[in-house]
């Protein structure tokens, strides 16, 4: 087994994908933050309105910024069109979950945007609420979901 992004000198490069074929690719993150009771209260009617500003609308702006400069976060990701990126927000026993959707038509895959775009709003959303709870965790951060490359990942049946 050998690592993508190392070449034959051992050295980090970016894979050549140019002989890859063009198929839509879609890839699905999340990312999880427990929460105190104090922070999870504030939570109970849905959105909260913290002296910031709306935490979950603030942490979803932050997700697709973040999900569109992959490329210049993560050395050897590849620019690519990011033709769809959303993010969606969960929040029930003191526990919130961010989850990103991303999808291009491309050579290569979206999973390294879908997880800059939970984590970047995971951050977004610690940064929200931390006045109220400074033994948040953000953990958990995973891809649930990737298809269209040459290996899928297909959600659990949860």
């Amino acid at each position: 087994m050998s690592l993508s992004h190392i070449n034959e000198s051992n050295q980090a490069a970016m894979v050549d994908v140019s002989g890859k074929p063009v198929t839509v690719r879609h890839a699905v993150a999340e990312a999880r933050i427990t929460v105190n009771d104090a922070v999870a209260e504030q939570f109970r009617d849905g959105e909260f309105l913290s002296k910031k500003g709306p935490v979950f609308q603030t942490a979803i702006l932050a997700g697709v910024m973040g999900a569109k400069q992959t490329p210049h976060l993560i050395p050897l990701c590849h620019p690519l069109p990011l033709e769809d990126c959303q993010i969606t927000t969960e929040f029930a026993n003191n526990e919130a979950v961010l989850r990103c959707s991303c999808k291009t038509t491309g050579r290569t895959g979206v999973e390294m945007e879908a997880l800059t775009g939970a984590t970047i709003a995971a951050l977004t959303f610690f940064d929200m609420i931390k006045a109220l709870d400074k033994t948040a965790v953000i953990h958990s951060i995973r891809v649930i979901e990737k298809t269209g490359g040459k290996s899928d990942i297909l959600p659990a049946n949860t």
